[in-house]
């Protein structure tokens, strides 16, 4: 079964500003890693699919505004329910940040990580509900207030 090897999001100037990995590998292979398809993902013409394969995985991508949301998973995955992921995290995160840019995951990344961890879990995805997703981390700020 397949699963999400890795989670990045990167800006137009290839920064990365997230990333989130699910299957071990040494910092070096994921910089390396990292380099290699940040690059071909911002190299590739608007008009060709998002997904393409890398090293005997895929990898499938998309951008909203500034940022590449870039999912790494097995080669037996279905491209379009990770498209459909991504838009769902991207939804997720527009609901709770109010309209999301850079700045928002820059300055709340532990914020955007426990988003994570309620919709992925050791690579799977195991919830795409806004309301679930987002009940746990509302509780937590009105316990802050």
């Amino acid at each position: 079964m397949s699963s999400i090897r890795y989670l990045l999001l990167v800006n137009r100037q290839g920064q990365t500003r997230l990333s989130k990995y699910y299957h071990e590998n040494t910092a070096r292979a994921r910089a390396h890693t990292e380099a290699e398809i940040i690059r071909k993902c911002m190299s590739r013409p608007a008009n060709v699919c998002s997904f393409f394969p890398y090293e005997g995985h895929k990898v499938v991508y998309r951008r909203y505004a500034s940022l590449f949301f870039v999912v790494g998973v097995g080669k037996d995955e279905n491209e379009l329910s990770i498209l459909e992921f991504i838009h769902c995290l991207v939804e997720v995160l527009d609901t709770y940040f109010e309209n999301v840019c850079e700045l928002d995951i820059m300055f709340n990344m532990e914020k955007v990580h426990y988003i994570l961890e309620e919709m992925i879990c050791n690579g799977y995805v195991v919830d795409s509900n806004k309301k679930n997703i987002l009940f746990p981390l509302m509780l937590m700020e009105e316990l802050d207030r």
